[in-house]
């Protein structure tokens, strides 16, 4: 990508996103196009990470272990649906996914959770969360019937009008009352760790002289 091109891409981003300033858009521009390779920009073909890029990049860079999780992280990045990331859903997901306030956060955690996307988290949703994010034991007793009695524990805490699926009024409750369940039903943001560790590598002045 020419100079040009890549200055005027940064401002846009800079412009619409509130979380990084233009040092650090820069960063996560280049980023990008190491991750992405050398692809020729031809027209109508959009650049971006697909599917298997970006888990591979949640899994390594982030520590993500579950496929459903790493999934449904890919599709809150693909706002638009069309199997990959571009490059400004990358910058976009990942201000919130590293910056976010909370409000964000909730927001991107519940569509996470929400698997059919009908705005409610359903008892076979969180069911189906737990069960992959519970290591399994091995015991006598069928370990589904553990899963069935934290879904109904979760929802006790959770559903607060009581109809039996959360809704996001209902998650966005329990979570101002108590911010450990903003990932209830699985990671799908950065451990702390990872976290700075993802920023410390990016964010690297070029002016600072680099250890010798």
């Amino acid at each position: 990508m020419n100079r040009k091109k890549l200055q005027k891409l940064t401002d846009t981003l800079t412009k619409n996103c509130k979380h990084f300033n233009k040092f650090e858009v820069n960063c996560l521009i280049n980023l990008f196009y190491n991750l992405v390779g050398e692809v020729t920009e031809r027209q109508g073909i959009t650049i971006g990470l697909d599917r298997n890029a970006f888990r591979n990049i949640l899994h390594m860079t982030f520590g993500m272990t579950d496929d459903m999780i790493m999934d449904r992280v890919f599709r809150g990045f693909d706002k638009d649906n069309d199997g990959c990331v571009n490059v400004s859903e990358w910058i976009y997901g990942l201000s919130i996914f590293l910056r976010g306030t909370l409000e964000e956060k909730m927001k991107y955690c519940f569509e996470v959770f929400d698997l059919n996307g009908d705005g409610f988290i359903s008892k076979e949703e969180m069911f189906h969360m737990l069960k992959n994010s519970l290591l399994k034991q091995p015991s006598e007793e069928d370990p589904d019937e553990g899963i069935k009695d934290l879904v109904e524990i979760t929802l006790k805490k959770m559903d607060h009008d009581h109809d039996g699926k959360l809704s996001f009024t209902d998650y966005e409750q329990a979570v101002r009352e108590e911010t450990l369940l903003l990932e209830a039903f699985g990671p799908c943001l950065p451990d702390p760790k990872s976290h700075m560790e993802f920023e410390a590598q990016v964010f690297k002045d070029p002016n600072e002289f680099n250890d010798i």
